[in-house]
This record gives C-alpha cells, structure tokens and sequence, in this order.
C-alpha cells in the first residue's frame, strides 16, 4: 500500500504503494511593515524556524537527508510548537528507518494541533504502516471530520488500506468507495478498491474501476498484473494479453513480470 499522507511543508512526489499525496506549503511569513510594531520574541522564534523547516524541505527534495535532518532539528529548537517542523522531522526520521523517533513527533504534531486533518491522517497512516491498525483506525476518522481539511478522500483511502490489513473487507469498501466519491481521480483508492473487488470475486466491477485507475496513467506493474488476473478470470483473452504485453514490455525487471513471464507470452 502507497503512502497517501499530507505533509505539512513537504512538496514531495509519491509512489503508488502506495498513493498520491497533496503537499499543503506553508505560506511564507510576511516581512513586518516598518512602521509596524516590531515582532514578538514567539514570533521571531516561528519565523527562523519556518526558515529553517525550508532549508530542510530543500534538502530533502535533492535527496540529502542528513543535511535536511540538520536543519530540522535547529528548526524545532527554534520553536518546538511549529507544527511544520514536528512533521517534516517525523517524516525525516521514518525515510532513515528511525521509527520510534518518528512516533514521537508525528504524535507531537496532533498534541498541538489535536483538530487538524493533515496531522491526524499523518500519525493514523504511520501506525497502520508500523501495524498498529486498531490504534490507527481513529486518527483517520478525526482527520475525516475535521470540516477545514481539504483532502479528506485521502484519509478515506488510508482507511481503507488500513482494514484491509485486519481483514475487514465490508468497512474497506465503505472506505474505498466514499474515497472515491470525494474524488474520482485518487489512484490509490481506486487502485486498493480494483484489489478488493478481485479478492471478493467481482471481477466486472474490478475491470471497471481498474479501467478508471488506467486512465489516470499512473500503471505500475501490480496494476497490469492484477488487470491480466481480472480479464484473465472474465475470459477476455484479448484483454488479459493486452494487459501482459504491457507489464513484460514496460516493466521486464519487475517480481510482476517474472512470475508473469513464466506461463504467459506477450
């Protein structure tokens, strides 16, 4: 399952194992008028660390982690309740496989902003990735309910990868689909409701949402491989080969396309 998480003051891209997430940026602080009052000691404090917290998100976007790592922690010493520092150091700390130091600030993160979707999504998707799902579970829907966050699909979606994962397979769909009502384009609910619908041997409605996944172009070789399993099962022949000549032409090195390789011919 891909990662569809906001991060708060991370523009970064994602891969579908997955999913697609929508970078919410922090607006710039705005320089103080001269003939303003001068700025607050806090607010000097949240400044350099949003200064900071972008020379962190540069760092990681060039992939230079223990530079990024650097200016985040001068970031949150700067000023421990900037909710943009907690997250970006979170995420930072769970790209090198620290994960306990992720915890701890991805919960910092809620504990200051206990309302917030972008936060609560954060913390629920990273237990259920860590296998905490019922302690998981909650968080999404807190997310969900907050009436300001504006992907709330993505909360959905992470949902229902998450009881996936303890086999509730009727509150997935529920999940998958309100996913998709909220937004038609998400790749991973759309992908992670194809799934679904195989495993529960509906093979029609999986070919129509795996379509609806393919026109988004964002194919991977788990996608083809499950669209030959899906046409393959309804006995479009044509179809399950199309779907095989794709994944053994455009992803020959992928575990997919071996397994594949070993019964079916493009």
């Amino acid at each position: 399952m891909r990662r569809d998480r906001v991060l708060l003051g991370i523009c970064l891209a994602l891969a579908l194992t997955g999913c697609h997430r929508s970078a919410v940026i922090q607006p710039p602080l705005a320089n103080p008028d001269p003939q303003l009052p001068k700025q607050t000691k806090a607010e000097k404090a949240q400044s350099a660390a949003d200064v900071h917290t972008r020379l962190a998100q540069h760092y990681i976007e060039i992939g230079k982690m223990e530079g990024a790592l650097e200016k985040v922690k001068i970031a949150v010493s700067e000023d421990p309740t900037f909710v943009p520092a907690q997250t970006v150091m979170a995420y930072i700390y769970e790209r090198i496989n620290d994960m306990p130091n992720a915890e701890i600030h991805y919960r910092r993160a809620v504990e200051l902003q206990p309302d917030k979707g972008d936060t609560n999504n954060n913390l629920g998707q990273f237990l259920c990735h860590e296998g905490k799902v019922r302690e998981a579970l909650p968080y999404f829907d807190k997310a969900i309910a907050d009436p300001f966050y504006q992907t709330p699909d993505v909360a959905f979606a992470n949902k229902g990868g998450c009881q996936l994962q303890i086999n509730d397979r009727v509150g997935a769909e529920a999940s998958l689909r309100e996913a998709v009502k909220r937004n038609p384009g998400n790749p991973l609910a759309l992908l992670q409701l194809t799934n679904l619908l195989y495993l529960n041997g509906r093979y029609f409605d999986a070919s129509a949402f795996l379509q609806r996944f393919d026109a988004l172009g964002q194919s991977n070789p788990d996608s083809l491989k499950l669209g030959y399993e899906i046409e393959s099962h309804l006995g479009n022949t044509d179809a399950a080969h199309h779907y095989s000549k794709r994944l053994l032409s455009q992803f020959p090195d992928s575990e997919q396309a071996q397994a594949l390789n070993q019964t079916v011919r493009p």
